[in-house]
């Protein structure tokens, strides 16, 4: 085992379910990240996964309606870590970071959705606690990001009408610039899963 881990954050069928999917940057996200997952049990590197659920609430993350499960094709190992969160970071209310400790953990690989919410927010608290953070944006997700005074019934079309949303680049290019350099360093799927090329 080495010092590193892939942290696989929230890449569930919560998402799949719901409108704003349809305009998702990364529709093939569970491939992106299952190029990071071969490569990390090639390497020996720990992996770890994670799901959001917000119990009672009745939506797509509430673990009653069972969408809280890894989008199809994506598959924890045998021995692998799979860790329920309720906050936005992969950290706060959950064991992870003993796990990390448990494992002789150093750095840590982040993907998953959202880019700029539970992805960004866990690569912030890992690096405030000591973590080395690599940030695979290009095997994150996310969606096109409302401004905060539209209302939370707005529609999808509302949504994208409105000229103050964020588009998934802008989002992506914004969550770059903030944490390259100060909280992780930003790495392509190439550099971090290198494609196997044919014989």
């Amino acid at each position: 085992m080495t010092q590193t881990a892939l942290l696989v954050i929230d890449v569930q069928e919560s998402f799949r379910v719901r409108e704003n999917w349809s305009v998702v940057n990364h529709p093939d996200i569970a491939d992106r990240v299952n190029r990071l997952v071969h490569a990390a049990r090639a390497n020996g590197d720990l992996v770890i996964w994670v799901l959001h659920t917000e119990p009672g609430t009745g939506g797509a993350f509430d673990p009653a309606n069972g969408h809280v499960r890894f989008i199809e094709g994506l598959e924890p190992a045998d021995g692998e870590p799979v860790i329920r969160k309720t906050a936005h970071n992969a950290f706060t209310t959950t064991n992870l970071q003993q796990v990390l400790t448990q494992h002789g953990i150093r750095e840590v690989v982040v993907s998953g959705i959202r880019t700029e919410q539970c992805c960004e927010t866990t690569a912030r608290v890992a690096s405030d606690l000591g973590y080395g953070v690599t940030f695979v944006t290009e095997a994150t997700a996310t969606t096109p990001l409302p401004h905060w005074t539209m209302p939370a019934d707005a529609t999808l079309a509302d949504v994208l009408a409105d000229p103050r949303t964020l588009s998934p680049e802008t989002i992506v290019e914004r969550t770059e610039y903030v944490l390259a350099g100060r909280f992780a360093s930003i790495r392509t799927l190439d550099e971090v899963a290198p494609p196997v090329l044919a014989s």
